[in-house]
């Protein structure tokens, strides 16, 4: 499986293709700018199967419904957020984008629990990893050997935790109970910033002193 990323909009927010030799792939957090998606996936004559989000922030949603209705595809988002696709005052547009707020349509697929999800030929991992936002989760590839972590881990830092329903203490469990466990040559994607590594983190990040 590859994956390659697509940092997009003023935040930078990484979105995620990863795609099967067939061709099948799957999009993470699609945040903004949906023709750079479309015109990357057109250049590698992709077939996008579903759209998965790590959490509903307004820069990890921006373009969901560009891309759902492009590719007649459906969205996955975790239960505790599935109202913050629609909610300006919850997904933080109202507060970060003046004169703009996000608005997509809810998703078609629930995430409820931690799963091993199956289709289209991707079978991956869903862990439950809030303190940056509740419902914030992390999808990991066994097989590939890489994890999704959204805004929860990056490289040499931590999600912010200071936005409605963070958790400072929460976030750290969850790195150190779901993430951190993983083979520490599991290659992490963060929501922003370059990808790294389980060990990496494990070894230099501040934020983790004493894991």
């Amino acid at each position: 499986m590859n994956w390659f990323p697509l940092p997009l909009g003023p935040l930078q927010t990484n979105c995620y293709i990863l795609s099967q030799k067939d061709g099948s792939s799957l999009i993470i957090d699609p945040g903004e700018e949906p023709n750079k998606i479309i015109q990357y996936i057109s250049s590698k004559k992709l077939y996008p199967k579903a759209i998965l989000l790590t959490h509903a922030h307004f820069d990890h949603i921006g373009a969901v419904d560009a891309i759902r209705e492009k590719y007649e595809i459906p969205v996955y988002i975790h239960k505790k957020e599935e109202t913050w696709l629609s909610d300006p005052s919850l997904n933080g547009s109202q507060f970060f984008l003046p004169g703009q707020k996000i608005i997509a349509k809810e998703a078609d697929h629930i995430i409820s629990n931690e799963k091993t999800m199956e289709f289209e030929g991707f079978s991956f991992e869903v862990f439950e990893t809030p303190g940056h936002s509740p419902g914030s989760i992390s999808f990991y590839f066994k097989q590939a050997g890489i994890v999704a972590s959204g805004d929860a881990l990056f490289q040499a830092s931590i999600g912010r935790t200071d936005l409605p329903g963070g958790n400072h203490n929460q976030l750290l469990e969850s790195i150190h109970k779901k993430l951190l466990v993983l083979p520490e040559e599991t290659v992490v994607l963060p929501g922003h910033g370059p990808a790294t590594t389980i060990g990496q983190e494990m070894d230099s990040n501040p934020f983790l002193n004493g894991f």
